[in-house]
């Protein structure tokens, strides 16, 4: 099963769709033995860091979250779901994230840029996995965000883009992966990321 945790934080539904259109069955999930019987996670969400990291507390689905990605469940973060894999967040200062990876969500500075960041933009990639098969580099994708992360450790930005400054739009260590933008709106070239990710959940499982 994969398991859509659902944390009250937008685009489930979307997100459900676009897996169910590239073969996968996924499954709501709202609860920690939800979280353990899945075969693989998808972490999706719009909105505030500190909102998202309440309500993942509130539901106890933090350390089942943490524990299952470590465990090396194949774990897809999508926008929001990307930023709660951080540390911590300028959104939402004092306020612990999930931690997977060390490092920090920023705020694009305003300026010349309006922000939020939304649209469509080309993803540089600095390192495929097997989450990138088949897609090519500079291929567009869709993204809506004020906020960026900026990881410690270089090595796990896999896909980069232009916005004001270089930011990581795509990161991902063994069998986790990130995205700022969005597969499920981006047409093609999302869905193939998301026909990736169920390949690699089903593989994981038999």
């Amino acid at each position: 099963m994969i398991a859509v945790v659902d944390y009250g934080m937008g685009n489930l539904l979307s997100v459900s769709k676009a897996l169910e259109f590239v073969g996968a069955s996924p499954a709501m999930a709202s609860t920690p033995d939800q979280i353990r019987k899945s075969s693989a996670l998808v972490l999706p969400g719009v909105g505030n860091f500190g909102d998202g990291m309440r309500n993942l507390m509130s539901l106890g689905l933090v350390e089942p979250l943490k524990e299952q990605i470590l465990e090396g469940k194949p774990f897809l973060g999508i926008c929001l779901g990307m930023q709660l894999l951080m540390e911590e967040s300028e959104e939402a200062p004092g306020l612990r994230g999930i931690g997977i990876f060390k490092g920090r969500v920023a705020r694009f500075q305003e300026g010349n840029f309006k922000v939020p960041h939304m649209g469509w933009n080309q993803l540089r990639i600095s390192r495929y996995n097997q989450y990138l098969l088949d897609i090519p580099n500079m291929s567009h994708f869709y993204f809506v965000h004020s906020y960026y992360v900026v990881p410690e450790d270089p090595e796990i930005v896999v896909g980069t883009c232009d916005y004001a400054c270089e930011f990581s739009a795509a990161i991902g260590r063994d069998s986790v992966f990130a995205t700022q933008f969005h597969p499920e709106k981006s047409q093609e070239k999302g869905l193939q990321i998301l026909r990736n990710f169920t390949r690699i959940a089903y593989a994981k499982s038999v």
